[in-house]
């Protein structure tokens, strides 16, 4: 069946500044329950959107034409779309799951004995900011990184575990746990995150990093032809993965972990094991129009982002001619 646009989202005020990367959409996010969708509007500003829009849309309905069925109307009605002020154009997003507060707990963000989410924005100074995702609530800023935060990642296994990427050629490992405590002077003092490693190898800004469904293994690509495989248990470099022409810029994980995937402006998707780094396949992107016009530029077949589908099945890649691709495992489709 051919995909169906559900919305066409734009930001909702004017521009209030004279630079254009103030108004630029650089990254979406789904939460892991499926519940909220994010995206930087640009003017320094994140979206939190319930999900899917059909429901939210149900809830105004049924609100306008009966009374009869309050309790649904308000269980459905309890998640409002939310504006996050950043105070910096925004890069990157990610979701994870916040641990449960417990008796005594002064922070209000979260109910006791119960998880909530958290929406960490990587900002364009350096910033990482977390926000509690039901109230809009800023619960603490990461500092670190010396240059635009460009990705981040939590664990999956839902460890407190975020990694961030940045243009200052490094990635951060922070621990995001309730009341960490951390060294200062002749004292310990809470703290709501630490930096537990800051991993250095890359000589180009870094775009991109991907943590593995098994937590093992850590990714990330940069404005370089390889991609580097760290380990998640140690934080060291377990191995450079080269076979690019060009510079990587996105890589994935399987959801079993067997499998990685690298897209780079050479066109070219790379499926890795990761580990042993053999190359198993190569998926090269021809852009249309370059079939039907021989002058066309070559750049414009350079890909920018790849992702596995949730099930493993399919891969997804987005490239320069605004195409969006999907790709069958052959190996592993029906």
């Amino acid at each position: 069946e051919e995909p169906v646009l559900l919305a066409e989202l734009k930001p909702g005020r004017p521009q209030r500044y004279d630079w254009k990367s103030s108004c630029e959409t650089w990254s979406v996010a789904f939460s892991p329950d499926g519940a909220w969708f994010a995206w930087s509007q640009g003017h320094c500003v994140v979206k939190l959107i319930p999900w899917p829009l059909g429901e939210a849309e149900l809830c105004k309905t049924s609100e306008r034409k009966s009374r009869s069925s309050k309790a649904e109307t308000w269980s459905r009605g309890a998640a409002k779309e939310k504006t996050l002020e950043c105070g910096q154009i925004v890069w990157g997003l990610a979701f994870s799951a916040w641990p449960a507060a417990e008796d005594g707990d002064t922070d209000p963000a979260c109910a006791v004995g119960l998880p909530c989410l958290v929406l960490a924005t990587g900002l364009n100074d350096g910033q990482i900011k977390v926000w509690e995702v039901q109230t809009g609530h800023l619960l603490f800023s990461l500092l670190g990184h010396q240059d635009v935060v460009r990705d981040l990642s939590f664990a999956p296994n839902g460890s407190p575990i975020l990694v961030s990427a940045s243009r200052d050629k490094t990635l951060r490992v922070w621990d995001l746990s309730r009341d960490v405590l951390f060294p200062s002077g002749d004292t310990f003092l809470l703290s709501p995150g630490r930096q537990v490693q800051v991993l250095s190898g890359h000589v180009q800004w870094v775009y991109c990093c991907s943590i593995s469904p098994d937590c093992s293994m850590l990714c990330s690509a940069a404005g370089e032809k390889s991609a580097l495989l760290w380990s998640m248990r140690s934080y060291t470099l377990i191995r450079r993965l080269e076979g690019h022409q060009s510079s990587v810029v996105s890589c994935d994980f399987s959801p079993d972990s067997a499998l990685l995937v690298t897209a780079s402006y050479d066109a070219c998707v790379i499926m890795w094991d990761p580990y042993t780094g053999e190359q198993l396949r190569t998926l090269r992107h021809v852009p249309l129009h370059s079939m039907l016009d021989s002058s066309s530029e070559i750049h414009t077949s350079s890909l920018r982002s790849v992702c596995f589908s949730p099930e493993g099945l399919y891969l997804a890649t987005v490239a320069d001619d605004r195409s969006v691709n999907p790709w069958e495992d052959p190996e592993r489709g029906p």
